[in-house]
């Protein structure tokens, strides 16, 4: 007699059997190709490493092999996202509405939801909600053969049954999830051509479907989102200025979306929060506009407050530069004047408002220049080896800094180039820091 186990089953047997026998027992069960710990006969995605075995729709077939039907490249079918939620699919065609939107669907008020979907329930003004203003612009269309709008049941024609539809619909528009994280408010969903130029980059961010400019929710910080993928970390090719910890250059994979703030902490954010500012260059002091300007004079031990109760975080040294490169080999992402407040360009000096030269190619301003920004790794050497989602040593006496200042000389203000600090005792005029969260 033959017994056939199930592939969880197997699954269950075979770590069961590894705990007792070790990796000889895996062995005997045949080649694993994509090293995901389990052998190919009972893996449902045998040439790519899937360890969790998910089949969200139990085709037999793993999320991670599940071909051409995984527009956000989160690892799970679009069937799967909009069946749990995650995804909205207001039109029924099986592909999530923020992928559509991102490939030139229109969603003219920037809601997230597909324009033709609002205007199949009768909102054709598209502020969301069906209401007396669209009633009479019905009416206005009453009878009509095959007006561009008003004919909500395709018909040919707007009568009573387009009415009746509007009227069932009366309201609020909602559909099965609202889009976009629930600790954001979206400003745009679709990155800005003006914005993030290079059409990769566009391509990569538009595919997370998630939305590209929001603003958390508690702190009214403005965010942009930072697709995943494979960088070289480290000293620029050719880069003159580059000290002896930037070495050697290795290649980073970051295999997750993040959301990084769209400028530095400001003062006006800061004190919204904490009740109080540490900062130096104030109005009081005579520098006008202050509360644009960044925050600074904060050790790393004193924004770990500010970022708990607003549910955020440092980015990782990795997504720093990640972020601040933005698709880019060279030690700066344009010409330094053009893109920083430093040393060579800041007169009279001080910290300068944000957002008040170019940003980068994610749409971030400041990452070079104005305040040192404060990282969330310990300081430590770098290795030659790649690496995926790196988050320094495990320990340290001394945490990150990045991206140079108002006072720093130019070659300071490079993309690559790592400062440390001793966290409870270090605040400056130059130090500040910049924010991060997981969708």
């Amino acid at each position: 007699m033959t017994v056939h186990f199930s592939a969880r089953v197997l699954s269950f047997l075979l770590a069961t059997a590894c705990l007792w026998g070790g990796a000889s027992v895996a062995l005997a069960q045949g080649t694993d190709t994509d090293g995901d710990g389990f052998p190919d006969v009972s893996d449902n995605c045998p040439l790519v490493a899937n360890p969790s075995q998910a089949d969200c729709n139990g085709d037999g077939v793993g999320d991670a092999c599940t071909p051409g039907n995984d527009c956000n490249l989160n690892g799970i079918p679009d069937s799967c996202d909009i069946a749990s939620g995650y995804a909205t699919d207001c039109d029924g065609n099986s592909v999530p509405d923020a992928c559509q939107i991102c490939a030139a669907a229109e969603d003219e008020d920037g809601d997230g939801y597909l324009d033709s979907c609002e205007f199949a329930v009768g909102n054709f003004d598209l502020d969301g909600d069906v209401d007396g203003f669209d009633l009479g612009f019905l009416l206005t269309q009453w009878d009509q053969v095959n007006p561009p709008f008003g004919d909500i049941n395709h018909d040919g024609m707007v009568n009573g049954m387009d009415l009746a539809t509007m009227l069932g619909a009366w309201g609020p528009v909602t559909y099965s999830s609202p889009p976009g994280p629930a600790w954001a408010t979206v400003l745009e969903w679709c990155p800005d051509p003006a914005v993030v130029t290079n059409a990769t980059l566009r391509a990569a961010i538009s595919a997370m479907g998630l939305p590209w400019h929001v603003r958390d929710n508690a702190s009214n910080i403005e965010m942009r989102l930072v697709p995943p993928g494979t960088f070289m970390m480290g000293k620029s090719p050719g880069d003159p200025a580059a000290q002896s910890d930037e070495s050697p250059q290795h290649q980073v994979t970051l295999t997750s979306a993040f959301y990084m703030g769209r400028t530095e902490v400001t003062q006006a954010q800061w004190l919204a929060e904490m009740g109080s500012n540490p900062s130096s260059f104030v109005a009081a002091n005579g520098y006008p506009g202050s509360m644009d300007r960044p925050v600074e004079s904060v050790p790393w031990n004193t924004i770990q407050p500010f970022l708990t109760q607003n549910g955020l975080r440092l980015p990782t040294e990795a997504e720093w530069e990640y972020a601040c490169r933005a698709g880019t080999t060279t030690p700066r992402y344009g010409v330094l004047n053009d893109i920083a407040w430093n040393g060579g360009n800041n007169n009279p000096y001080g910290t300068k408002p944000v957002a008040t030269k170019f940003p980068n190619a994610f749409g971030l301003y400041d990452t070079l220049g104005n305040v040192w920004e404060w990282n969330q790794d310990w300081y430590g050497s770098y290795s030659a080896a790649a690496v995926t989602n790196p988050t320094g040593p495990a320990s340290g006496s001394y945490r990150l800094l990045r991206g140079g200042a108002w006072s720093s000389g130019p070659s300071v203000c490079r993309a690559s180039q790592r400062n440390h600090l001793y966290p409870p005792l270090s605040a400056n005029r130059s130090i500040g820091l910049r924010v991060a969260r997981t969708p």
